[in-house]
């Protein structure tokens, strides 16, 4: 299947990857292409990733309250950050 892009400056910045790369315009623009395609998908992948996160923190944060005692006198740290 082809594809034919009218664009001046498309035309530039595929020359210009092309140039630097060593490849042939045709390789640049379909290394260019999936090289965005992939950042995308990790990008909505580290998103999905966050939100989650983000429902467990609330989640959390819902729960109540069954240990009345300091961090510290869970871990069982003295006031100087020491083990009892």
């Amino acid at each position: 299947m082809a594809l034919n892009i009218r664009n001046a400056e498309a035309e530039r910045l595929a020359a210009a990857l092309a140039k630097l790369t060593g490849e042939t315009k045709t390789e640049a623009v379909t290394r260019a292409l999936r090289d965005r395609i992939a950042r995308l998908r990790r990008e909505r992948a580290r998103r999905r990733l966050a939100d989650e996160l983000d429902e467990i923190a609330q989640h959390c944060a819902r729960l109540p309250v069954r240990d009345a005692r300091t961090p510290d006198d869970i871990l069982g740290y003295d006031d100087r950050g020491l083990p009892r």
